[in-house]
């Protein structure tokens, strides 16, 4: 039996929404922070503006504990606040009441944890460019945004804005989310950057790109309008911005097709080149793919079909929709991110050359899938379901396409999703409810199957001496059912509803081998008996 995963009180703090979190509701933050590039360290303050929503005296943020609170200050007074691991407990002199919007200060410093391998584990990614340059992202998704600067680090509290201002010497700029508002010079070492983010953004997104980056730009023409997009890359690899307008442009024009307008046209599109591989901070994409098609030139597919467009680009900007439009708010929840992300891969596939391409795609990906745990991750402790989020979560929604035979349903499915969901953070159930109701068919047992069970279903498959085939389910879920697609070799399969209980099939062969399942598009297991 596999041992219980134990947590922590670091894990809770973190990962709960306790009455010291939900009692206000962020609205803006005012980040303004110095990088001291030669030292690796930070110095800065973030505003807190925020709407009561219960009675309090008392408030929880989150910074690292390897960062120094050096004062927090309400109403032009310093306030008493004490520390455990990475959670900051903050007292007010009075009570604030239900419905006051009010706000606080934090100011802070220190040396920022560093990645040793971005974009996997978080913190400052300290590099230099080939002509010694600094080279400097951040990147924290799972970590925490509380890694590098102090904020409300719970997903389900996205703020509603907020003007990112960084100081970096002359030499590089920074760019961060949203539009570039400001360039302040504030003496002969160091120029601010102030930029607006205009629509609601979750914190591990919030990023700072420093570089000696040259920008271009250009306009898309989307659903919504003109869109502004903006390309930054080192001035080394000016003349590679082709290969990324290429990219850009085909994966807008099929992500608008698939999902709805583009999430954040009031804050623009934008691609940052990064030493790192890429992460999809929202508006300001990082890109490190090294201006080339596939993963970092390799098709994990082994089907060809992902050599034909930049892995990099169209991923992180699947999750301009899924992830940073819609997202979930708890880090158990993070599959919602990642398997309709990867299945993005395949829908863009699918518009720019074909459905058989697309199915290919994702049939061959099934290579990478582990089984080892559920995708989804236990609630409460800040911690994610298995990797196979990615790989098995973009199986499981072809699957669902498959099982609803209508694209043109599934398509109104997919824009429903973030029409409904704009700008929100979701759960389980949302996502679940929603697609049930939407596409007329319960799906309940199949999310719950393959989302919060490690193993897939199988098939058993019997064959009686008169030729009948019974076939049933063997699953973990209880009284699981889904649909399957079986006929004779060389025949149309028809669409049967199978459940946990042996089900006759109007359907006679001589052999079993006659059969023919859709294990191309269904992934499942088949056990067969004669």
């Amino acid at each position: 039996m596999k041992a219980k995963e134990i947590f922590n009180e670091a894990d809770s703090l973190r990962g709960t929404l306790t009455p010291l979190r939900t009692c206000y509701d962020i609205k803006y933050y005012h980040l303004d922070v110095k990088v001291d590039i030669n030292n690796r360290f930070i110095s800065g303050i973030n505003l807190f503006k925020f709407q009561s929503v219960d009675d309090f005296n008392r408030l929880q943020f989150d910074l690292f504990e390897n960062l120094s609170v050096d004062q927090i200050e309400y109403q032009g007074k310093a306030l008493s606040f004490q520390r455990s691991h990475h959670a900051v407990f903050v007292d007010f002199p009075n009570t604030i009441q239900k419905g006051k919007i009010d706000s606080f200060k934090v100011y802070y410093s220190g040396t920022p944890i560093a990645a040793t391998r971005a974009p996997w584990d978080g913190g400052f990614d300290w590099k230099t460019d080939s002509k010694g340059k600094p080279w400097v992202a951040t990147s924290c998704q799972g970590l925490g945004a509380s890694v590098w600067w102090p904020n409300k680090d719970h997903q389900s509290d996205e703020v509603d804005s907020m003007l990112i201002s960084v100081a970096v010497p002359n030499e590089v700029m920074n760019v961060s989310n949203g539009r570039l508002i400001k360039t302040e010079k504030l003496d002969k070492h160091y120029t601010k950057y102030h930029w607006k983010v205009n629509n609601p953004i979750n914190n591990y997104n919030v990023a700072l790109n420093i570089g000696d980056y040259i920008r271009v730009t250009e306009t898309y023409l989307g659903e919504k309008g003109p869109l502004s997009v903006d390309y930054y890359v080192l001035k080394e690899n000016r003349d590679k911005i082709k290969h990324l307008q290429k990219n850009t442009r085909e994966t807008l024009e099929a992500f608008e097709y698939w999902f709805g307008p583009y999430p954040f046209y009031d804050d623009g599109y934008k691609l940052v080149e990064t030493a790192h591989l890429g992460m999809e901070h929202q508006s300001a994409i990082a890109y490190g793919n090294k201006f080339q098609n596939g993963y970092l030139g390799q098709d994990g597919s082994g089907t060809g079909w992902g050599l034909k467009w930049d892995f990099i680009i169209v991923h992180e900007s699947g999750h301009e929709w899924f992830g940073n439009n819609i997202t979930a708010k708890d880090l158990a929840d993070m599959w919602i991110h990642e398997s309709f992300t990867n299945y993005s891969e395949a829908l863009f596939i699918d518009y720019h050359y074909s459905k058989d391409a697309s199915q290919a795609y994702v049939n061959g990906n099934r290579i990478g899938i582990m089984n080892d745990k559920p995708l989804q991750g236990p609630y409460g402790v800040n911690k994610e379901g298995s990797s196979d989020m990615y790989l098995k979560g973009g199986v499981l929604h072809n699957m669902i396409r498959t099982i609803i035979d209508n694209d043109s349903t599934w398509r109104a499915i997919l824009r429903g999703l973030n029409s409904t969901f704009y700008h929100k953070t979701v759960d389980y159930h949302d996502i679940l409810t929603y697609l049930n109701n939407a596409s007329g068919i319960d799906f309940t047992k199949v999310f719950e199957q393959y989302i919060q069970h490690k193993s897939i279903p199988v098939l058993e498959i019997v064959q009686r001496g008169n030729g009948k085939v019974f076939c049933r389910w063997n699953a973990e879920a209880n009284d699981f059912k889904m649909p399957i697609h079986i006929g004779k070799k060389g025949q149309s399969k028809t669409r049967f509803e199978i459940g946990s209980s042996f089900l006759a099939l109007p359907i006679q062969v001589d052999d079993i081998n006659e059969l023919e399942i859709d294990t191309f598009n269904y992934y499942i297991g088949v056990m067969e008996y004669r």
